[in-house]
């Protein structure tokens, strides 16, 4: 089911379904909730999965020119709040896990678990800040060309007859919600130090094939937590739960299940 709330005036849009204890899906750049839909359906029948189009992506509007991952962590808190729900698992895909590492900073209280599909928590490097820049120069004046190129990169096989789809998805983002996330992206901190701390499960996940983060360089944050899980997937590039569903999904199912058991 489709709803929608309200973040600092700005309407921002969201789905809710199944029952029980509550999963928060977080989509990645630039992307929106519905790149959830196949694996929220089959998680719904166990959980209740809520999926958030963060701002400036899908019907969520725009705050501004920069939306910084504190922002729209604390939009999905605000959702959550809302939605009445105070301890839940929060599952955040490439930028989304960079707005669930902002989450963990500043209301580490709400989580039950964290999960960083194909994500991390270290901040931009100089290179990589460039590269966003260029990015925005590029979205201000060929959006269509930018957008096409970065989809082109998600799956392992470009060949993946699921990339069509997922273009498509994200062929539909907003230039200035685009322009805001990579301004957002390119400014966040290095959170690795939330990780020490966490009281929670942490799970990472990963495609050996990933063209966007190499996954052996994201191996030395994972060894931070007390509680951590690491699965690799063998045949994935940065769509896991496109491109290996089955594996990601009784991977998520297995991991909420250990979290909602352990008592804080």
């Amino acid at each position: 089911m489709i709803h929608y709330g309200t973040f600092r005036g700005a309407k921002i849009r969201y789905s809710d379904t199944g029952k029980g204890r509550a999963i928060v899906l977080l989509h990645g750049f630039p992307e929106n909730l519905h790149i959830w839909d196949d694996f929220a359906i089959q998680l719904s029948k166990r959980y209740r999965v809520i999926a958030i189009d963060l701002p400036g992506f899908g019907e969520s509007e725009c705050l501004g020119y920069v939306h910084s991952m504190e922002l729209m962590a604390q939009c999905v808190h605000e959702v959550m709040h809302q939605l009445k729900l105070r301890r839940y698992i929060v599952v955040g895909h490439s930028m989304g896990g960079y707005v669930a590492m902002a989450f963990a900073e500043f209301f580490a209280e709400n989580l039950k678990g964290l999960c960083l599909f194909h994500s991390s928590t270290y901040a931009d490097s100089e290179e990589k800040k460039a590269d966003r820049d260029r990015g925005i120069a590029t979205v201000k004046k060929h959006p269509v060309s930018y957008l096409k190129a970065f989809s082109a990169n998600l799956f392992a096989n470009p060949d993946d007859p699921k990339l069509k789809a997922v273009q498509e998805l994200v062929l539909t983002s907003s230039p200035r919600g685009v322009v805001a996330a990579l301004q957002g992206m390119k400014i966040r901190p290095s959170r690795e130090v939330i990780l020490k701390f966490a009281r929670y499960p942490v799970l990472f996940i990963y495609g050996k094939k990933d063209k966007i983060f190499n996954y052996e360089s994201m191996l030395p944050q994972t060894e931070i937590p007390q509680k951590k899980e690491v699965v690799l997937l063998e045949n994935a590039g940065h769509m896991g739960f496109y491109e290996e569903p089955e594996i990601t999904l009784k991977t998520i199912r297995k991991f909420a299940y250990k979290c909602f058991r352990i008592k804080k």
